[in-house]
């Protein structure tokens, strides 16, 4: 197969491209990426005039759901979903059902996702047994089955001395750490953030010392142990503050944050609006605004979809009975784009950076960028398609989205995996 994409405005952050330019795919790969290609080199010509075409998108945060609950959503349903949204690269926790510390889940599960050819997914494998934060996984062993890093989900570890052999460990074989910042004691049934909202309500708030608490102990271990660590879903001022300043003094240390932070608050929760229970919960104005800043100076590394179907009945419960998620995968780069436009951010690059060569960089792949001989992982984006976000729009099993019957400018008309359509747009 040769697919010759043309006019498209190319943007590869890695190789600091911006420019109108041709791509030719051949038999998987980038071939050429040129101006004015020869048409006769292809058997598929597409026209990308006004679109724009960025390498396929590497999401750090998405719950695919299984093996165990597919009562929410299958494997397919939520690649294909995710190809629905540019996404060809993806993260997923640990917290499936069994959850992922044997070797032998993980290989069913890589061996299940190679198979649909889809994309590619990158377990992280249990830091704990059973993500109980007390006895040790066979780190190692999980490793060598294709786990690409350790994580325990949203169930911190809160023994310190398990958590400094844990990082411990994971230094002395260089492997990385992929953690959200709470503290559980801190947080222990809590619902959203605390505040004004969660008064007004009468639901039980979490404090942002939550996070930084966590985030403080953390960056602490892993400075004394050299070990490398990745931050999911920040969502304080605060916590940004600590990881900027840890950086600075040599801690090896990245963080992502959700596009949900990016846009919502916790008063678009408004009365009890279930599909904004989300983990870790909507913040302040002021924790969203200084998370916009981070993102533009450098702070913020990477953006997530933090993608996690739930189904109907449980969003339906009340507020504090609900199941927190939202599936988001599909809104990941039209987000992205309506970030660029709302706050007048002139490089779009830097934007498309968070969610290519940055994650790719993150997972220490090869992956993430439009190079020449790279695999043929596109994605090419319309950014003048108007829509409505729709229950029934949605590929994701999972209906649910605080972006519900908004109208968007900018959606996915294409996405290449491997040098094959996997997704063409309405």
């Amino acid at each position: 197969m040769s697919i010759l994409i043309k006019n498209g405005r190319v943007i590869d952050p890695k190789n600091n491209i911006d420019d109108i330019l041709d791509i030719l795919v051949v038999d998987g790969k980038i071939t050429e990426l040129n101006k004015n290609l020869d048409s006769k080199k292809a058997k598929q010509i597409i026209d990308a005039s006004k679109k724009i075409v960025i390498p396929g998108i590497i999401d750090l945060q998405l719950n695919l759901r299984e093996p165990g609950n597919q009562y929410k959503s299958t494997l397919e349903s939520e690649m294909k979903a995710a190809n629905a949204g540019g996404v060809t690269g993806m993260v997923c926790p640990p917290d499936t059902t069994p959850i992922l510390d044997e070797p032998g889940l993980v290989k069913m599960l890589k061996n299940k996702s190679e198979a649909l050819k889809l994309g590619n997914v990158y377990p992280l494998g249990a830091l704990t047994q059973k993500l109980n934060g007390k006895l040790l996984t066979e780190i190692n062993d999980l490793y060598e089955s294709g786990c690409i890093g350790f994580s325990q989900a949203e169930k911190p570890i809160q023994d310190t001395e398990v958590l400094y052999r844990s990082f411990q460990y994971l230094s002395t074989f260089n492997l990385k750490a992929f953690l959200r910042a709470e503290d559980a004691y801190l947080s222990e049934k809590g619902i959203i953030n605390a505040g004004e909202i969660s008064t007004r309500l009468g639901l039980k708030g979490i404090q942002s010392i939550s996070e930084t608490t966590a985030i403080n102990k953390i960056l602490e271990i892993a400075h004394l142990t050299k070990t490398k660590i990745h931050l999911n879903k920040i969502s304080t001022a605060d916590g940004l503050n600590l990881i900027k300043i840890a950086k600075k003094n040599g801690v090896n240390v990245t963080c992502d944050v959700s596009i949900h932070q990016i846009f919502l608050t916790d008063n678009d929760i408004g009365f009890f609006n279930t599909n904004c229970f989300l983990k870790p919960p909507l913040r302040r104005e002021s924790d969203r605004m200084k998370i916009i800043d981070s993102i533009i100076d450098g702070t913020i590394d990477a953006i997530c979809s933090d993608h996690s179907p739930v189904n109907e009945d449980n969003k339906l419960k009340p507020f504090a009975e609900s199941e927190y998620g939202a599936s988001s995968v599909e809104l990941l780069m039209p987000l992205v784009y309506k970030l660029s436009e709302d706050y007048k951010i002139e490089d779009l690059g830097l934007l498309i950076n968070k969610i290519t060569n940055q994650p790719s960089s993150i997972l220490e792949i090869n992956k993430g960028s439009l190079s020449v001989n790279s695999d043929a992982d596109i994605c090419i984006f319309n950014p003048e398609h108007s829509w409505e976000i729709k229950s029934k729009t949605l590929i994701s099993e999972g209906k649910n989205t605080p972006f519900l019957n908004q109208n968007f400018t900018g959606k996915v008309s294409s996405t290449f995996f491997n040098g094959n359509i996997v997704f063409i747009g309405t």
